[in-house]
C-alpha cells in the first residue's frame, strides 16, 4: 500500500487581514477531502488561532507565514510556520492546558488560550522551533462514523439473504 499525499503550500503576509484567506483555503481543501462540516469548522478555528499567533508574536515589523497542507487518505496535516522571532517551545507548551476553573473569569488573562484551543480542536498537535515556529495540526478523516465501529448497517437485502440461509 502506498502512502500517497497531496501537498499544498502558500506564503502569506503575516497580517490580520489575510487570516480569513487561510481559513477559506483550509475550508476548501478539507471540504474537497470529505471532512464533515463540524470538522471543517474546528480546523478553521484552529488555523485562525495559529495564524493569529504568527501575526501577533512572530515579527517586530513585517514578515510572512507559511501554510502547508498535506492531504492523505486518512488525515490532513496543516502546518502554519513563520521565520520570525523564535520562541521557546517549552514556554508555548505551558499555554496548553485546562483553564483553572477555581478562578473567577475576571482573573483569567486575556489571550493565551490559542494553543489550548488548537490542541482541543485538532486530533494531534506538534510544535517545533528550529527556525521560527511551526505548528503542525493533524485532523483524522472519519468519512462515516459507522464504518469506524461496526461492519455495517444491515439492509433489507441483507435480511432477505439471512432468511434464505436459515
Amino acid at each position: 500500500m502506498t502512502d500517497h499525499a497531496d501537498h499544498f503550500e502558500m506564503k502569506i503576509p503575516a497580517k490580520a487581514e489575510y487570516v480569513g484567506v487561510v481559513r477559506l483555503t483550509v475550508s476548501g481543501i478539507a471540504s474537497r477531502a470529505g471532512y464533515s462540516y463540524d470538522d471543517i469548522e474546528d480546523m478553521k478555528i484552529a488555523v485562525a488561532e495559529a495564524c493569529t499567533n504568527v501575526v501577533n508574536h512572530a515579527y517586530k515589523k513585517t514578515g510572512y507565514m507559511l501554510l502547508s497542507c498535506v492531504i492523505r487518505e486518512d488525515r490532513i496535516q496543516i502546518i502554519v510556520a513563520d521565520r520570525g522571532e523564535s520562541t521557546e517551545v517549552s514556554s508555548l507548551l505551558e499555554n496548553i492546558g485546562p483553564i483553572d476553573s477555581s478562578k473567577p473569569v475576571s482573573e483569567l488573562k486575556e489571550g493565551g488560550l490559542g494553543l489550548f484551543l488548537i490542541d482541543t480542536l485538532m486530533d494531534k498537535v506538534e510544535i517545533s522551533n528550529e527556525s521560527g515556529v511551526a505548528i503542525v495540526m493533524t485532523k483524522f478523516l472519519h468519512r462515516d462514523g459507522v464504518e469506524q465501529h461496526v461492519d455495517g448497517i444491515p439492509t433489507s437485502a441483507d435480511k432477505q439473504e439471512q432468511g434464505q440461509k436459515q
